[in-house]
């Protein structure tokens, strides 16, 4: 007879939507019809058509800055385009350790740009204006490689917010330093809806403290494909347009990436649609959180979750309805929550956590 595992073998109907990650869902419906409008007849290519144009206005308005706002094919191309435009010869990048540039794109700035990447230790992936002292002592030295920007993500690698004064207080930090700041958004929807939902509060921790070139991420909030970058600094922007095509980023018919964010900045979609997300990990938080095994002290600040489950149930659970691991040796995993998710399917998934755990 086998020996008893410990917890239940059967469990209820899965959900229909996954909590792996909000890169799973599908496209907000006025998405898919900005992109059918942009389908008809023949228009200028790599962005020199209407919609592009119209977009970039839209960019600048939305920041009430007079941003260069250039389109990109995804995430990883986009901030290897970004930092390939900020950097000078012989800088580095400084990054925390989790950052996204540092872990989940297989090298990608490093062996595209040419450039180091300084990483930081933290404990929520948020640096800190003392972390600049690690790197001080390499400015001037000729050994050394320089460094030149500081890269944060907003919001987190680990669902961490960084606030308005904690972005600023970095930003003067590297400044002083003769460092620029780069800022990966691709959970900008997110960021922005958590941190009071309206265009004021996204220049709030942006433009308005000191960043100086972005990416404003949408495939996450409800997008098919593509990322914006954003510059706030036009010192990047006089040879930009050759760096995209240089890294591959260039999309001849970019009128179907500027028609999905044409949409998203309309009415604040792209906010709405960020906390919808952030909601529903509210609500599975609320739902999961008395299971003491899973160690969901905290809220989630947007739309992840990192509870932990010991190996034989998380298995289990895995092969039920799909999830990441996130640090094995910790048995630590991640929820996340995207835009379309709702309550019937959080409380189907939360259903299956409690049978087996509770």
């Amino acid at each position: 007879m086998a020996p008893h595992t410990g917890y239940v073998t059967k469990l209820p109907a899965p959900p229909k939507f996954s909590f792996a990650s909000d890169n799973v869902a599908g496209a907000h419906p006025l998405v898919l019809e900005a992109i059918a409008a942009a389908n008809a007849g023949h228009v200028r290519a790599y962005g020199a058509d209407p919609i592009t144009a119209r977009t970039e206005i839209a960019f600048k308005e939305l920041f009430d800055h007079d941003v260069v706002t250039q389109f990109a094919y995804g995430g990883t191309g986009a901030n290897v385009f970004a930092l390939a435009s900020m950097l000078r010869p012989a800088d580095a990048i400084v990054c925390a350790v989790q950052s996204h540039i540092n872990v989940d794109e297989t090298g990608a700035p490093e062996r595209a740009l040419g450039t180091k990447l300084i990483t930081i230790p933290t404990v929520d992936a948020k640096l800190r204006p003392q972390d600049l002292e690690m790197v001080k002592s390499n400015i001037g030295n000729q050994h050394a490689p320089q460094p030149g920007i500081v890269a944060i993500t907003q919001v987190t690698e680990l669902g961490a917010l960084y606030s308005v004064e904690e972005i600023r207080a970095l930003s003067d930090a590297a400044h002083a330093l003769g460092m620029h700041v780069y800022l990966d958004g691709a959970r900008i929807a997110n960021a922005t809806a958590a941190l009071g939902g309206t265009r004021e509060a996204l220049r709030s921790f942006t433009c308005d403290a000191g960043v100086d070139a972005m990416t404003f991420g949408c495939t996450k909030a409800g997008g098919i494909f593509g990322e914006a970058v954003v510059f706030f600094n036009n010192a990047f922007t006089d040879r930009s347009i050759y760096v995209r095509k240089q890294v591959t980023q260039l999309h001849s018919k970019m009128r179907f990436i500027a028609a999905q964010y044409e949409a998203m900045l309309h009415d604040n979609l792209f906010i709405t649609l960020g906390g919808q997300a952030n909601n529903a990990a509210r609500m599975l938080f609320d739902k999961t959180s008395d299971i003491s095994s899973l160690q969901l002290r905290t809220a989630p600040a947007a739309n992840s979750m990192f509870p932990i489950i010991a190996k034989g149930p998380r298995e289990q659970l895995q092969e039920w309805a799909h999830f990441y691991d996130w640090d094995v040796a910790a048995n630590q995993v991640r929820w996340m929550t995207a835009w379309d998710v709702t309550e019937p399917e959080i409380d189907a998934f939360a259903a299956g956590v409690r049978a087996l755990l509770a």
